[in-house]
């Protein structure tokens, strides 16, 4: 039997940092796949 598309992406486990480890905030439309900080620093 198939899962319902929302029981799918409830099971999915929260989008992790890679470079640092810390859980990033999902938003809508957004690929990001680092946080904020490490993004920052990047720039700099």
């Amino acid at each position: 039997m198939l899962m319902s598309p929302v029981e799918f992406f409830r099971q999915l486990p929260k989008k992790q940092c890679p470079e640092c480890g810390q859980y990033i905030e999902e938003q809508a439309e957004s690929y990001l796949t680092e946080c904020e900080r490490c993004l920052s620093k990047k720039v700099e």
